[in-house]
């Protein structure tokens, strides 16, 4: 719910999914429609007024503000669609910025992170900074960032809205196959056509309600 109490509105209303993992699930609709509000449910940074959400079987939207956090820090990856890496670091130390909000680093920590990079085609450009990248190429910074800790669960909004149409099918194709490989619960929020051809399953919102929902037989 969101607004005065004299005019709340439900931004999500009468919705259940179940998502397993090894899925790419694409959450689509009109601007309004709920998407970035379900998205953020999933991702334990808003707590439901009611219904529940599970991961692994714990209720993750009866905990507390320190435990939503942990899980999140623990568990789960986050694309965005701006790529939020910091100017005035590498590669490499925008992808270390999430182990550091883990608490000190391992000594390991920076060759993890370089191999995380260099899988995803990164592995020359470890020591450059964002403006000497390319936006597909920041993008994948973003996604190295969100893998870095292994998360069980990967939540992508609008992660191709900022790029061109070939840098777009490249994160695409990159993101399926991650979600193949490493078995992540995937879930993407777009207005982008491409990603269907990606996904096991299409769901529909409208004004915050399931308006469809189909499975990608490809």
């Amino acid at each position: 719910m969101y607004g005065p109490a004299s005019a709340r509105a439900a931004a999500v209303n009468d919705l259940s999914l179940e998502l397993k993992p090894g899925t790419l699930t694409l959450v689509m609709g009109p601007s309004g429609s709920g998407k970035t509000t379900l998205l953020s449910v999933f991702g334990a940074l808003l707590r439901p007024d009611s219904g529940k959400v599970y991961l692994n079987g714990q209720e993750i939207s009866a905990l507390s503000e320190d435990e939503r956090t942990r899980l999140r820090r623990d568990h789960i990856g986050f694309i965005f669609q701006a790529f939020r890496l910091l100017h005035a670091l590498s590669a490499v130390d925008n992808v270390l910025i999430a182990k550091d909000v883990r608490g000190a680093r391992d000594k390991h920590d920076r060759e993890n992170a370089a191999r995380v990079l260099a899988g995803l085609g990164l592995g020359s450009k470890l020591n450059l900074k964002p403006e000497e990248l390319s936006g597909g190429e920041k993008q994948r910074v973003a996604i190295a960032r969100a893998l870095v800790a292994n998360p069980q669960v990967l939540l992508a909004d609008e992660p191709t809205a900022s790029l061109d149409s070939h840098a777009g099918k490249q994160i695409c194709e990159l993101v399926r196959k991650l979600s193949d490989e490493r078995h992540y619960t995937t879930v993407v929020v777009s207005h982008d056509p491409r990603w269907s051809a990606f996904a096991d399953r299409v769901v529909r919102l409208e004004d915050g309600r399931l308006a469809g929902e189909g499975m990608n037989t490809k």
